[in-house]
């Protein structure tokens, strides 16, 4: 149902609502909040609202530091964990120029860019993420820790540790915020979870997205734990992904799902898998937009490293589940929760959107375990890899006019920008492995 500024300023008076959070993330994803208290929502409904943009890394420059944000009516929640008096509620926003354009810099403007050139192509984008996080113990001070007294593994139902309530919060509020939770279990690692919640349009997703690691946060924050997103915060057991499961919709039906096709999959699929595998090098600086991030994806932890796809096996980078029909979907295997929901879906949108629009075929399926493969095994095969480390895909961004368009110029400088001098200050730090391996030895 869509809700208008009215459904809002009468849903917040009678849920007793005080203070409201409006919403958005800076070019990294990373969630910020102007508070405004009930008095001032019909003036922020109307988009009237100003905050200083140059405070927020990568949007502007002093000079031209005047945004608005304009909330989201479909984006009102009320904070479940907070009091009843006095309540909580947010808007998630889209930021504005003082002369009423859209600002180049948001992302959550450069998914929409990119939703409506495949509207202009008939087609909606349906997308099923599947978040994986890590609970870990907190210090004396309360700083997050890498331990766990978890003794549990994937599905277990009895996990020793506090991981299990914890999760338990996290579902009943995430249902209470809206969301439909399809799946909540142990992951492989001691630790590690995952909660997953019902496919929905990208717009809504990329809002749930953000919204979810926020909530995930502070629900393990009640607990005494630490939730982090982190890709691979421990050395030799699995990492953290955000498999991303997508189709395309036209005029209501599944544009992926043909039961004469091959595998019953269309034309539409083979090629949007043609343009997800073409690009899947140049976007990873995206999806996967962090030094940590190169950690996960390497052999062994079930995390893809290869650019492939198949119908029945894991460890190529995209994978095709076994339901059809209307269920009909693609599974990309690579993408990590660090990244920028919002810029994480335009890219993959954009990636696929190619493919379709220029009819690309995509290379057979490999069916066989490429870990298992040796270097000309996979040669032979036309396997190429994913960029090993961030400096490798930011080199591979920066080819890559197509990626480059669903971000705009703005946010691709500003954010290869960022991230080449993060690149640079882990190139220069002296590790731990570095001290241990080298001190004693010369």
């Amino acid at each position: 149902m869509m809700m208008t500024k009215e459904d809002v300023l009468r849903e917040a008076h009678e849920k007793g609502v005080k203070f409201i959070r409006l919403q958005f993330t800076d070019i990294f994803g990373i969630l910020k909040n102007v508070a405004i208290t009930i008095e001032q929502l019909e003036k922020a409904l109307d988009g009237e609202l100003m905050f200083d943009g140059s405070s927020i890394e990568g949007f502007a420059r002093i000079e031209e530091s005047d945004m608005y944000l304009r909330p989201d009516p479909n984006t009102f929640v009320v904070f479940p964990w907070r009091p009843k008096e006095g309540g909580v509620a947010r808007l998630i926003c889209d930021v504005y120029n003082p002369d009423g354009t859209s600002f180049l810099g948001c992302p959550r403007s450069a998914l929409k860019r990119v939703l409506k050139e495949a509207s202009e192509m008939g087609y909606t984008l349906n997308v099923g993420p599947e978040l994986e996080f890590f609970l870990f113990h907190t210090d004396a001070e309360g700083r997050p820790t890498t331990i766990t007294h978890d003794k549990a593994g994937y599905f277990d139902l009895t996990p020793v540790d506090l991981g299990e309530n914890a999760r338990r919060d996290m579902v009943l509020t995430l249902e209470q915020m809206g969301f439909e939770i399809e799946a909540s279990h142990h992951e492989v690692a001691p630790g590690q979870h995952e909660i997953d919640f019902k496919y929905s349009d990208a717009l809504d997703i990329a809002d749930k997205i953000a919204t979810f690691r926020f909530v995930v946060r502070t629900i393990a924050q009640h607990h005494g734990l630490h939730a982090t997103f982190m890709p691979k915060p421990i050395f030799g057991i699995n990492g953290s992904g955000m498999h991303s499961n997508q189709s395309l919709f036209k005029d209501g039906k599944n544009a992926f799902y043909d039961p004469e096709g091959p595998m019953e999959l269309s034309k539409i699929a083979y090629q949007y898998i043609a343009g997800l595998m073409k690009h899947a090098h140049s976007f990873a600086a995206i999806t996967n937009p962090t030094v940590n991030s190169y950690k996960r994806l390497v052999p062994g932890y079930e995390a893809p490293c290869y650019i492939a796809w198949s119908g029945r096996n894991r460890s190529p980078l995209i994978r095709i589940p076994a339901k059809r029909g209307s269920s009909t979907r693609i599974e990309l295997r690579s993408p990590d929760p660090s990244c920028n929901p919002y810029l994480a879906l335009a890219v993959q949108l954009k990636a696929g959107l190619d493919g379709v629009k220029n009819k690309l075929v995509p290379p057979e399926a490999v069916d066989l375990n490429i870990y298992a493969m040796t270097v000309e095994e996979r040669e032979k095969l036309g396997i190429a890899s994913l960029p090993g480390t961030l400096k490798e895909a930011l080199d591979a961004l920066s080819e890559a006019p197509v990626i480059r368009e669903a971000l705009g110029d703005h946010i691709y400088q500003r954010f290869v920008e960022a991230k080449t001098d993060e690149w640079d200050s882990f190139s220069l730090t002296v590790t731990q492995w570095e001290l241990d391996r080298y001190l004693h030895m010369y």
